[in-house]
């Protein structure tokens, strides 16, 4: 199993940056692409940004230019540093990992994708 903690959420005013970590622990030798997802009340959970195992990032259009990913060294933590931030931004931010989907269906991993337990951003106008 893997365990995704979350830490770097806050109150910030609009214009301002934050940098969201999430390190995940336990068995992550299946873990390819990790990113990051964000919900807000009554809404779907909305994919934020991703990168892969060899670094390829994707942004959802509403952020690619104010924030950016990157991932530790080990790939074993991820990082999103939100830049400009908007009062738009204010949501609960989820970080997710996911094991290689081959492996996965060999049953040689665990289950397709792990999440942490959310860190609340909140921007003020």
């Amino acid at each position: 199993q893997v365990q995704l903690v979350e830490s770097g959420g806050g109150l910030v005013q609009a214009g301002s940056s934050l940098t969201l970590s999430c390190a995940a622990s336990g068995d992550t030798s299946c873990i390819t692409s990790m990113g990051w997802y964000r919900q807000t009340p009554g809404n779907y959970r909305e994919a934020v940004a991703g990168i892969t195992s060899e670094g390829v990032e994707m942004y959802v259009p509403s952020v690619k230019g104010r924030f950016t990913i990157t991932r530790g060294k080990n790939k074993n933590t991820v990082f999103l540093q939100m830049n400009s931030l908007e009062p738009e931004d204010t949501a609960v931010y989820y970080c997710n990992a996911i094991n290689d989907p081959a492996r996965t269906a060999q049953g040689l991993c665990g289950p397709p994708d792990y999440w942490g337990q959310g860190t609340q951003v909140t921007v003020s106008s």
